[in-house]
């Protein structure tokens, strides 16, 4: 085969490799109209040095075992579960991706060699071991090719979402020091090209799903780009020149495993409404959950799975990995099309958020309410039973929750247990008929058939104990992007409502007093701490922060209040020992039900700016949407209400309403630039002070106790 010298782009596209000595390359020749003729890259056949390469040990286990290497037949890196499930599940068909085109149905085999193509491409365009690419792009089979395939070649994944303002992605760009960029589609390389071309530095560019035509704006034309497609045909050449050829020479690498504790993926937590951490987390990490959440999803092969929720979410990356181990079949949806894929597909698990269910509730409600009179009331009435049944049922099941050490005498537990019995032997048949005429036609038009997996937040108590009582199971979860992520969950066995459940094989929680630090006892409230195996390496760049969150043992603070079950032998109670109960955040990272974080204070330090806000305190923790606590600067007001002739020049008293009206054009107009917007609004007259509690000694605001304080009028505001 001809040969040609590398060119100075060339070199720009694929830096020198880590070798021994120095080492000379060459490339191979291609049809000048090839969009890869400068790209295929090969060892010269007198090449002089090799080069280190690394490689998922069982996935790529011949490359170690021909190099001399140490081939393993353990997953020690996440992509080597391909491997093992091509060999279980072969040709059962493993995602369905109907709205991309083109849509896609991938086997486990055709996913395993899609894996292999993508990394042997991606070591073709000059990826090295442990640099960054970043990875901006939405839910698609192609972005689980591409975040396994970068694994697999030993490069780390910065992910985000393409929805994200240009500004995050820059900064998120920049301070992971990636060097090169793949991207969901045209549309958004379009939109983010210009200032990521003028303000970072770009080895190359792959885009996932489009045509390189329907780009624009490409002012650095020296900067390659490929479509998805590209990588996978050049990582296809290359493993079959290095498996037909019978020159060793040719073939002048070393390949060493990536070690377990080796970072895998960073992923940014708070986005522009604070400073972003990025999370690293290794393969030991994400391991850790593909390996122990069976328990709390007891899935079978066959299972269908509906995705929906952002990739880049360390919880729904962590469901996907596992469930596909175990041979479930995934179905990419969007939030536009899941009411209608729900009936389409039958899942038998949805992957949710509780905006999800809380969508899916409120749905159910509006349609019940809209009926006639005489349907509207037997359907309610029907629910008021079951919800009834359901709670007499958590009695003498003993998966009630209680904070109370002390539990009730034996005595009195029989009685309990008895009557509880006695209500639900009563109500049962009701809750029967009302499954037959009411809930079965709810059932089919939700479609989960086994359960809908929550985490990103808490459930409200009203959806809990809706979809407990029509008979669809809901287990709640809990954990953070610091956790991989998931670190306890209700199990099927014991689905203690109010709870995130019992804490997942091989992980700790406990309580402890936010001022000393002491370790409280179950029943307690405190601060959270987990410990265990998909607790993170730390935080990228920022030992500082990494510090403050992790202590010496391995203990993390997830910045929540929360309480552990006291142990009860006997009693409504006697099942929910150990579960964990989370109330809220310390800190003031503000989870919204969409699972987004927000951090509050630039926000109000915006909207300070207004001369008519003196106080504001934003909440929206576990809410669809974000709201504000305001103390309106009363003279101002009446200023601007005069001058906009609102009032009269004499009137000293302005309306609620009309003050309302005033704050949100103030909002607006403070807060345009912020990705996040105040919906609903409280008015209070009285300021936070020091002399009410609700100011610390070094004027801060005590967000806890205000947001308390004014709780029945917040939950108000979002009926």
């Amino acid at each position: 085969m001809a040969t040609t010298p590398i060119t100075s782009t060339f070199s720009h596209a694929l830096p020198g490799f880590l070798t021994f000595s120095r080492t000379r390359y060459a490339a191979a020749a291609a049809a000048p109209s090839s969009p890869l003729s400068h790209f295929r890259l090969c060892c010269q056949s007198k090449t002089e040095t090799l080069e280190i390469r690394r490689c998922s040990p069982f996935l790529e286990s011949s490359l170690l075992s021909g190099n001399d290497g140490v081939a393993s037949d353990e997953w020690k890196a996440v992509p080597d579960i391909w491997r093992s499930c091509a060999e279980k599940y072969g040709d059962n068909v493993a995602l369905i991706d109907p709205y991309h085109d083109p849509p896609t149905t991938m086997t486990f085999k055709q996913l395993e060699q899609a894996v292999l193509d993508f990394a042997e491409g991606l070591r073709v365009i000059g990826v090295r071991p442990d640099e960054k690419l970043a990875l901006f792009s939405d839910n698609s089979c192609r972005w689980l090719v591409a975040d396994q395939g970068m694994m697999a070649s030993g490069a780390i994944n910065v992910v985000r979402g393409s929805s994200s303002s240009v500004e995050e992605l820059l900064q998120i760009y920049n301070h992971s020091e990636s060097v090169a960029l793949v991207v969901d589609n045209p549309e958004i390389f379009n939109r983010i090209a210009k200032t990521l071309y003028s303000r970072t530095s770009m080895r190359f560019v792959i885009l996932l799903w489009g045509e390189k035509s329907d780009l624009v704006g490409l002012e650095n034309k020296h900067v390659p780009v490929f479509t998805f497609m590209e990588v996978i045909d050049l990582g296809r050449e290359r493993s079959q020149t290095l498996s037909t050829s019978h020159d060793a020479t040719l073939c002048s690498y070393v390949y060493e495993a990536i070690d377990s504790d080796r970072i895998a993926t960073l992923v940014y937590t708070s986005g522009t409404t604070g400073n972003p951490k990025g999370v690293m987390l290794t393969h030991r990490n994400l391991l850790h959950q593909i390996r122990n959440l069976w328990d709390a999803v007891p899935i079978i092969v066959g299972d269908r799975f509906l995705s929906m929720l952002p990739p880049w979410h360390a919880y729904e990356r962590a469901c996907d990995y596992f469930s596909l181990t175990h041979g479930i079949v995934l179905i990419y949806t969007t939030v536009k099309n899941l009411k209608d894929d729900l009936e389409r597909y039958q899942p038998h698990y949805l992957i949710s958020v509780p905006l999800v269910l809380e969508t899916l509730y409120s749905r159910i409600m509006k349609q019940i309410s809209t009926g006639s009179a005489v349907r509207k009331l037997v359907a309610l009435t029907f629910i008021r039973i079951s919800i009834a049944y359901m709670e007499y049922k958590r009695i003498y099941e003993g998966k009630c929750l209680t904070k109370n050490k002390k539990q009730a005498s034996y005595v009195y537990s029989m009685l309990e247990w008895l009557w509880a019995i006695i209500m639900t032997t009563i109500l049962l048949p009701v809750h029967i008929l009302a499954k037959k005429l009411v809930y079965s036609k709810i059932h089919s038009a939700i479609g989960v058939s086994k359960a809908a997996i929550s985490g990103g937040g808490s459930l409200p108590w009203e959806v809990d104990k809706f979809f407990e009582a029509i008979g669809v199971k809901v287990q709640n979860g809990y954990g953070l992007t610091e956790t991989s992520p998931v670190a306890a969950v209700r199990l099927p066995r014991c689905n203690v409502l109010g709870s995130v459940g019992h804490p997942v094989h091989q992980t700790e929680f406990k309580i402890v007093d936010s001022d000393t630090g002491e370790v409280l006892p179950p029943g307690s409230k405190g601060i959270l701490k987990v410990r265990g195996p998909q607790v993170m390496k730390g935080y990228f760049k920022n030992p500082l922060a990494t510090k403050m969150a992790l202590d010496g043992d391995g203990w993390l603070n997830t910045g929540d209040i929360g309480w552990i079950a006291p142990h009860h032998s006997t009693g409504r109670s006697r099942n929910s020992s150990g579960v964990v109960v989370v109330e809220g955040r310390a800190k003031d990272t503000i989870v919204l039900s969409t699972g987004e974080n927000v951090e509050p204070a630039e926000l109000e330090e915006a909207a300070m700016r207004s001369s008519i806000i003196q106080q504001i305190v934003v909440f929206g923790q576990d809410k669809r949407r974000l709201g504000a606590i305001i103390v309106p600067n009363k003279e101002e007001v009446l200023n601007i209400a005069r001058k906009l002739s609102i009032i009269d020049s004499g009137s000293s008293d302005v309306s609620e309403e009309k003050v309302k009206n005033l704050i949100y054009k103030e909002l607006r107009t403070w807060m345009s630039e912020s990705s996040f917007q105040i919906g609903p609004i409280l008015l209070v007259n009285e300021p936070f002070t020091m002399d009410n509690g609700l100011m610390t000694p070094t004027m801060k605001i005590r967000r806890d106790r205000i947001v308390a304080l004014y709780r029945q009028q917040i939950d108000n505001l979002y009926k």
